[in-house]
């Protein structure tokens, strides 16, 4: 019978450390890259390497972020040569919104800077690749993007929508004070008019579109998504007072909706269309096999798979130990702090004591089990937040990997991501939580 340290692949920052992988992808056309927390270098490293590989060897077109779509959508211009911005720093300066770091920071960075350089040495009529957001935080920054879209193409539709969006000028842009009035029946909500609007928008894409070629095509799209964001952002909102199942559950349909349209949008314009998805662990590894998905929470992983079957493919990443770039609490300034080493029972501490190897890729298939991969252990996932005092509590759950991922890549020590900014400060004691995964 084989050891399970047999059956993994040492990594070793060569070339050829993701050719098992690459084959088995195959033909996958949606492969979803996860990440253990929001703020470790080696997570957003490795999925980058991961990511050029998909689009020069296998020919993904997109990369879908965990992100809000307007600022991704400024990076995409950029991306493809669009746009005011001159550089890779700027096409991400939108992204100011707690925590900024997830997307300002040098990984990023220098992922868009090869994606743009890849785009322009793209021969004409190569499909290029973009790079779009997946999340529904933005709902004002929404509106205002639908605003400057018609306000340049349709000002008659324009004034129809601010009528519309006018339904919010009693919260001063607060959205979770929505949520708060319209819940507790202190305002009336404005379900109605966000509906209008999308159904508005989705009436006249075709008309917009053929305004200016496949420029005009994206950015009717984009147009049309930001009301899309709008509507599910409105009910997302509302759910917040209603429990965390509903609310979670809400985001994470909202994110499999963004991703099935950009998929047909991507087909639309000729070709199939293959799209790499950058979120946390806990979105794209498949609910059903945790216990979250036992208390009735799904995520994007499972829909996914449920939506493209065998054309999905999800790859997550752990840690034993090191540092992470994360906060005390939500809009707290972001610090570096040590990530305790993997709690006993944990797949994070097995993989340390059972294998050995400082990096290496596993297929969590039946092999592995037969070779001594637990089926069900606790995992650790840190969001933002990260608070060690209450690890064990806030920070871990049960899950069962042969079922959740395809494909493991474990880092036994890792270091925290760089933002551009620092406003990070060391801290002796690491504090932890994994609110906003």
């Amino acid at each position: 019978m084989p050891r399970l340290r047999d059956l993994v692949q040492p990594l070793t920052g060569g070339p050829g450390d993701y050719d098992a992988l690459m084959d088995r992808i195959g033909d996958a056309r949606i492969v979803l890259i996860g990440e253990a927390s929001h703020g470790t270098y080696e997570f957003y490293h490795e999925r980058a390497r991961i990511t050029r590989r998909l689009i020069v060897e296998k020919g993904f077109t997109a990369v879908a972020a965990e992100a809000d779509w307007p600022d991704a959508f400024r990076a995409n211009r950029y991306v493809r040569g669009r746009g005011k911005d001159r550089s890779a720093d700027e096409a991400l300066a939108g992204f100011e919104r707690f925590p900024s770091w997830m997307w300002r920071n040098e990984v990023v960075v220098d992922f868009v800077k090869w994606l743009r350089a890849h785009n322009e040495s793209l021969e004409d009529g190569q499909p290029q690749a973009g790079f779009y957001g997946l999340d529904l935080y933005s709902m004002f920054t929404s509106m205002q993007s639908v605003l400057r879209y018609l306000d340049e193409i349709d000002p008659e539709a324009a004034r129809r929508a601010r009528d519309r969006y006018d339904c919010f000028d009693h919260f001063a842009e607060d959205a979770q004070a929505y949520g708060y009035a319209t819940s507790y029946g202190m305002r009336k909500d404005c379900e109605d008019a966000v509906v209008a609007q999308l159904v508005d928008m989705s009436r006249r894409l075709g008309d917009y579109a053929r305004v200016d070629g496949t420029a005009a095509a994206e950015e009717s799209f984009s147009a049309e998504q930001n009301a899309r964001l709008v509507k599910n952002a409105e009910e997302y909102y509302r759910s917040m007072f209603r429990g965390r199942v509903s609310s979670w559950n809400l985001r994470d349909r909202h994110m499999a909706e963004t991703l099935e349209e950009l998929v047909a949008h991507l087909e639309a314009r000729g070709g199939g269309a293959k799209v790499v998805v950058w979120a946390h662990n806990s979105h794209l590894g498949d609910a059903r096999a945790t216990e979250m998905g036992e208390s009735g929470e799904l995520n994007l992983g499972q829909l996914a798979r449920e939506r493209y079957g065998s054309e999905a493919l999800n790859i997550g990443f752990s840690t034993y130990t090191g540092t992470v770039t994360a906060a005390d609490d939500w809009d707290q300034p972001s610090q570096t702090k040590r990530v305790r080493p993997g709690l006993p029972g944990s797949y994070e501490i097995f993989f340390h004591d059972e294998v050995g190897y400082p990096r290496f890729l596993l297929f969590p298939g039946a092999e592995a089990i037969t070779a001594g991969l637990p089926e069900r252990r606790l995992q650790r996932a840190i969001g933002v937040i990260y608070r060690p005092e209450t690890e064990r509590m806030s920070h871990y759950f049960h899950a069962e990997l042969p079922r959740q991922f395809d494909a493991m890549i474990h880092i036994d020590e890792t270091r925290a991501l760089r933002p551009l900014e620092r406003a990070s400060r060391p801290t002796a004691e690491p504090e932890t939580f994994p609110s906003g995964a």
